[in-house]
């Protein structure tokens, strides 16, 4: 598995996840239109999708180092899309996550 194009496929698979639960977020907890629920189904089929993309030999080490890539770009999210800017505890848990993701991702492992 090489990082790169491992970490691209992360976060095009983040993006259609937050878009996904956003959709939903947006429907329930701010009065938007059912029709919002369509493109959010859509959008987290592609998530799933695109999580299987991932060379991986095991799915849930797969989906754990996929884990640290989500919360750094729902911090992104957070600020682009919402306005809100992420504090120094969100940043912080951002580098710890993408550490242990690092670390799942990127460890050398015997046949």
């Amino acid at each position: 598995m090489t990082a790169l194009p491992t970490l691209g496929l992360y976060a095009f698979a983040a993006l259609a996840e937050i878009a996904g639960c956003f959709a939903f977020w947006a429907w329930a907890r701010l009065d938007r239109s059912p029709l919002w629920l369509g493109p959010g189904m859509m959008a987290l089929a592609v998530f799933a999708w695109a999580l299987t993309r991932v060379e991986a030999d095991f799915a849930g080490r797969s989906y754990a180092a996929y884990g640290g890539v989500y919360v750094c770009a729902s911090l992104v999210w957070l600020w682009l899309a919402e306005g809100q800017r992420p504090d120094r505890w969100d940043l912080t848990g951002g580098v710890i996550v993408l550490v242990g993701a690092a670390v799942i991702l990127l460890a050398p492992r015997g046949a």
